[in-house]
């Protein structure tokens, strides 16, 4: 399949300033300057560019959503904490194409009105916070960002963008805990409404995007909205960068149309499994996507709308692939023991219910649990699914309960009918001895 790259394009040095301006670099914000905000927005709302963070949500209406006739300042934060398991494209853009991003980043502060961006990057990405702090700093040198840009576009807009290192907390690639962060506070999720649109950094108007959705910007805007809306798929278009990872040949960063089959990612692009073994499970976006059967992947499309039809979800494009000998008890509490260590303990459900997910995965793994223990999983993931502030509940319960839905056979494999447990404080000549599980339970 032939096709254009946008976010990744194959072009050698791309991160220096004088090779991205020899490829047509900042041409984009040249015309977005002649433009009204409205037309711009309009143009990403018609291309169709949905986010590429998690939630696949209209770029062009969330701007739409900045009130006009307000004279709080407004922000803009681009989400690069990129914390989620499996996912790893975000850095790329950093490392080989930041002044793409930088690009869209004043164009979409432009169209939205905002003077101040945050670039809001993990703290483990210290190599990559550097390098795009150096492409920020040729950007700055040369007026392409800041006050000078007034001269430099002939525009009487500027506006200056900011890195904000994050200090590794996974909660913070919630939105409104990004902004929390920023503002020097734990990192909360916020109880909407209000919206950020409407409340955000320190109670101004605020929009929040991902890294990949404000790169795709520049493109939009130079060759035109129908240009865009024509590449993958119709109601999701665009190019996704995915990562792939797991047991595959050629892990790695693909950008690759929307719509492009699962099997053809992992078996053309990827370079299949390692000793032609078979396909167990699948994670299409991320640890805290939905798990899909191996048995059942063929056919499935990478696009939201597809992948919701297939009872999982697009994310961030991080593809984990496990191979027939993969034990997926052990994966999933190894995922489980992720998120109770992120869950950042505000509502009771997530602080308290990953914990317990937890306990009861490793009792299995020991060989310690029995089949009350399989649907005692279930039931807690079900009370925390949608009982939450935030979506890190769901993002802990939705691997615990479709990867035991999914694969129900594994775990009851692994468990007992009845399970006897040692009796603490009993007279010395009992010591050796064990009580059914099932009283103590009941």
């Amino acid at each position: 399949m032939t096709m254009e790259k946008i976010v990744l394009p194959d072009i050698e040095n791309l991160h220096q300033l004088d090779v991205y301006l020899k490829n047509g670099g900042y041409s984009a914000a040249q015309k977005a300057f002649s433009l009204t905000s409205d037309e711009i927005i309009d143009q990403v709302k018609k291309s169709g560019l949905r986010g590429r963070g998690g939630a696949a949500f209209s770029a062009g209406i969330k701007w739409s959503f900045m009130p006009k006739s307000n004279d709080k300042p407004k922000y803009l934060c681009i989400n690069g904490d990129e914390s989620e398991p499996g996912s790893f494209k975000d850095r790329q853009v950093f490392e080989f194409n930041p002044h793409q991003l930088i690009e869209g980043t004043i164009i979409s502060c432009f169209a939205i009105g905002a003077k101040v961006s945050y670039v809001y990057i993990r703290g483990e990405y210290h190599k990559w916070i550097k390098l795009f702090q150096k492409a920020l700093d040729d950007a700055y040198a040369n007026n392409f960002v800041g006050e000078g840009m007034k001269q430099k576009f002939g525009t009487d807009f500027s506006c200056d963008i900011y890195i904000h290192k994050g200090a590794g907390a996974y909660i913070c690639g919630e939105e409104t805990s990004l902004m929390n962060s920023i503002e020097g506070k734990r990192g909360y999720p916020r109880i909407k409404p209000p919206f950020p649109a409407q409340s955000g950094l320190w109670g101004n108007p605020t929009t929040i995007n991902n890294v990949e959705t404000i790169t795709n910007i520049p493109p939009i805007i130079n060759k035109g909205w129908e240009w865009f809306a024509s590449i993958g798929e119709p109601k999701h278009p665009g190019t996704i960068l995915f990562g792939i990872s797991g047991h595959v040949n050629k892990p790695g960063v693909y950008e690759l149309p929307s719509g492009t089959l699962l099997t053809e990612l992992i078996f053309n692009y990827a370079g299949g499994v390692p000793g032609n073994k078979k396909v167990k499970c699948v994670i299409p976006g991320g640890s805290s996507m939905p798990p899909l059967r191996g048995d059942q992947i063929e056919g499935i499309k990478m696009d939201a709308e597809s992948l919701k039809i297939a009872g999982s979800a697009i994310g961030t494009g991080g593809v984990i692939v496990m191979d027939e000998d993969t034990d997926l008890v052990k994966v999933l509490a190894r995922i489980a023991k992720f998120y109770y260590h992120e869950s950042c303990g505000q509502c009771t459900p997530c602080r308290e219910g990953t914990g317990w997910m937890l306990k009861l995965l490793n009792r299995i793994v020991r060989g310690e649990g029995s089949k009350k223990d399989v649907d005692l999983l279930i039931s807690v993931a079900n009370n925390i699914d949608g009982n939450t502030v935030c979506a890190l509940g769901e993002a802990a319960a939705w691997p615990v309960k479709f990867m035991i839905q999914r694969f129900r056979d594994e775990f009851d494999a692994r468990v007992k009918d009845e399970i006897m447990i040692p009796v603490l404080n009993k007279v010395h000549s009992m010591r050796k001895t064990a009580n059914p599980l099932s009283p103590v339970q009941n």
